[in-house]
């Protein structure tokens, strides 16, 4: 009987030797094929076209193939819970906000995915402030305005939403603004924005990326921006609470997950390469012109940010009163 538990010993640990030797295998020879990035929002979002300039530089630096995966729907958590599931090769992985990270374990009751437990954390590429944008009929060109037509004509006004930060802003806006807003969620902000456009809902709170290029054609109104101070990407903007709105400070950030497990030799690779690419002077400056202020930091560093990050939006949830789906 002794005899038999040091052999089946000595095969588990020559079995732990043999996958500790495949992995570093795998890690020495990767990427060896494309990666694929999987996006939780649709094509024409700001998450969207950022992805796309940093994975053509990416690609460059791995010497493979990146392919951009579009999984919008039930407030990212098709995305997130796909990439969960996944093999933890470092071959998909995903690119995501506080949408699926920060807010959506207290918006949703059936949640499939843990946002801490079930990734490893890569990088974080920067934020994606938001504004809020209005149809040309609204009247009112100030947020002050916009608050004194709401309160004369309760029920009235609607806010469209695509994500989960247009989703509290809009709550965080109605209760601490004292008004009676219609929610009308979307899958995704581009058709959410077109609605606001054709005048079929009042109101959205965007990134700037997406909303910028129809307030510049005069298609929207732009009133305010969501983080407690103004936007260098747009200066002329005020902050909401600048213009009147007290406690509100609401930014989405963005970053690269992969699924639990990954091998650290591979994390430490992707997180040198997005780190050089985000951190040029030349693509930080054209991630600007696309709504985005671009930064980075360590794999740690990004899961300490979830953490605190989840403490955060649990009471802005709470605060704006959203009860969960």
């Amino acid at each position: 009987m002794l005899s038999l538990l040091i052999r089946v010993v000595r095969i588990a640990g020559a079995a732990a030797l043999w996958l500790a030797a495949a992995s570093a295998a795998q890690a020495d020879n990767y990427p060896s094929r494309n990666i694929t990035l999987v996006l939780p929002f649709a094509a024409g979002s700001g998450t969207d076209t950022t992805t796309r300039l940093i994975s053509q530089h990416l690609s460059q630096a791995l010497g493979v193939g990146i392919v951009i995966e579009n999984k919008a729907g039930a407030n990212g958590m098709i995305a997130a819970t796909y990439v969960a599931r996944a093999a933890p090769d470092g071959y998909t992985l995903l690119v995501t906000t506080n949408t699926t990270h920060s807010a959506n374990p207290f918006l949703l009751k059936s949640l499939t995915y843990d946002p801490v437990k079930d990734f490893t954390p890569i990088a974080r590429t920067g934020d994606l402030p938001f504004m809020l944008v209005v149809h040309p009929d609204v009247p009112a060109k100030t947020v002050g305005e916009l608050v004194a037509y709401g309160k004369a004509n309760p029920g009235k006004l609607s806010y469209a939403s695509g994500s989960s930060s247009a989703i509290v802003s809009g709550a965080t806006f109605a209760h601490n603004a004292g008004l009676d807003l219609l929610h009308v969620p979307y899958k995704s902000s581009p058709p959410a924005l077109n609605d606001v456009m054709g005048g079929r809902v009042s109101m959205m709170f965007v990134d700037i990326l997406t909303g910028l290029p129809h307030v510049n054609g005069n298609a929207l109104k732009a009133l305010a921006v969501t983080t407690k101070d103004r936007s260098p990407l747009v200066p002329n903007l005020p902050s909401m609470q600048e213009a009147g709105v007290p406690d509100f400070d609401i930014s989405s950030w963005q970053g690269y997950f992969g699924p639990a497990g990954m091998p650290k030799e591979i994390v430490t690779r992707l997180n040198a390469e997005i780190r050089k690419i985000v951190e040029k002077p030349e693509i930080k400056a054209q991630l600007a012109t696309l709504g985005m202020d671009a930064f980075s930091g360590t794999p740690e560093e990004l899961g300490t940010f979830v953490g605190e990050q989840l403490v955060l939006w649990e009471r802005l949830i709470k605060n704006a009163g959203i009860e969960k789906q």
